[in-house]
């Protein structure tokens, strides 16, 4: 639709926090438009087709807290398949000589007792870096980091243990058959959508808002803003007045990166669906591959925090040569052969997101409050980082776009 002039409310960006948000407003019976720089809704939740029959989604690819999740209902509405298969994860379907059952067992155990050093000093409410909880000397200390870096975005010495132990996970993990970015786009396909059309000024220093974008000036009386934290932090999206106090919560809860490459898999019977495969490489420059998901031809592999901006910055291919040569290294060669190149994300090179999903920074778990706290009772804040148990997942995202409705709506109801 073309931008229009005038508006009640207007939301910044399409993401699962903006479509939340716009579907409150539309229930509400309020005017609205949402804004996106993309040429499609969903933002970070985004399916593409990698190879026929081979959805791929770059992007949030689990229903996390899948009985707390909005999405899980949205999938019913909107005649979406939801797979209840358990997730590959902790070696459920292990395969891999390179790494015997005992190895991963103890694994596993330095793990767990890991997470429970955490919780435990986070009842003291001193906030401190992940890392200081490590077992000194304990050999799987690397691999700990790279499966912090998988789940989080960093690896344990950029991580509050107190936005860590906030974060909720009833263990209840289910996929969407089709994709959860194709659910995002036919989540969206209703709504008043404005593509390519990138937000670059907020002026709130007079009676209403005046939003100046890609496409020209849109005046609003509240706006609803939902774009990632590292976007309001590198100042892409600009405030006048200036808002410092927002620019600094961005920038203490910033996008981490975790990334992930398709394969195609020839003679792919000779491996479990959804099987795991990863390897004792007593180092955190490791991806972990999820076999055959679907019960389909391929590979799926992930890789986060630095070693994943590695990749990225190596440039198209990089997280492709990297899972076939360790692949091979786990299964042997012959796998060479049998293993295809299909997609790769790059988020940190994506101009409107650089990054993945938002960690805190150790000393600044109350940040995401800050994030969240309305303006002058005209800007409203959203997004996964504005969540204070849900952050780094869709459904956290899109909770946050219906409580900055309620929000919009009390405020008008007070004036």
């Amino acid at each position: 639709m073309p931008l229009p002039s005038s508006i009640d409310v207007a939301v910044i960006g399409a993401g699962a926090a903006g479509l939340g948000a716009a579907h409150a407003l539309k229930r509400a019976g309020r005017s609205f438009v949402v804004l996106e720089a993309r040429d499609r809704a969903g933002g970070r939740g985004h399916t593409i087709t990698a190879a026929p029959g081979i959805p791929f989604d770059l992007g949030c690819g689990w229903l996390h807290s899948a009985d707390h999740n909005a999405f899980v209902k949205i999938a019913g509405q909107l005649d979406f398949e939801i797979d209840k298969t358990l997730p590959p994860w902790r070696d459920r379907i292990a395969v891999n000589k390179a790494f015997p059952a005992k190895d991963r067992a103890d694994f596993i155990r330095s793990l767990d007792e890991f997470f429970d050093r955490i919780e435990e000093a986070a009842k003291g409410g001193v906030d401190q870096p992940a890392n200081l909880y490590l077992e000194a000397g304990n050999r799987w200390n690397p691999m700990i980091d790279a499966v912090s870096s998988y789940i989080n975005g960093c690896e344990t010495d950029r991580l509050s243990i107190l936005d860590f132990d906030a974060y909720e996970d009833t263990n209840l993990n289910w996929r969407v058959r089709r994709g959860y970015g194709a659910l995002m786009a036919a989540y969206g396909a209703t709504l008043p959508l404005v593509f390519n059309c990138a937000v670059t000024l907020i002026d709130h220093s007079g009676k209403r808002l005046r939003i100046e974008t890609s496409q020209g000036t849109l005046a609003a009386d509240k706006a609803i803003i939902t774009v990632p934290t590292n976007l309001i932090a590198r100042e892409a999206l600009r405030f006048h007045p200036a808002l410092p106090e927002k620019v600094d919560a961005a920038a203490n809860l910033p996008l981490g990166l975790a990334d992930k490459v398709m394969l195609a898999l020839d003679d792919a019977e000779q491996l479990p669906i959804d099987g795991n495969l990863r390897g004792a490489t007593m180092r955190s420059e490791m991806g972990t591959y999820h076999l055959r998901p679907f019960g389909q031809a391929c590979v799926e592999g992930f890789f986060g925090g630095r070693f994943a901006q590695g990749l990225e910055d190596a440039g198209d291919g990089a997280f492709a040569a990297q899972a076939i040569d360790e692949i091979v290294s786990f299964l042997g060669n012959d796998f060479r052969r049998k293993l295809k190149p299909l997609k790769e994300s790059r988020w940190a090179h994506d101009p409107f997101a650089r990054g993945s999903y938002s960690h805190a920074r150790p000393g600044h778990a109350g940040k995401r409050a800050i994030l969240a706290a309305p303006v002058d009772g005209r800007l409203f804040f959203a997004g996964e980082a504005t969540s204070p148990n849900f952050f780094s997942t869709a459904h956290g995202a899109h909770d946050s776009g219906e409580r900055a409705v309620k929000e919009v709506m009390a405020k008008s109801s007070s004036t």
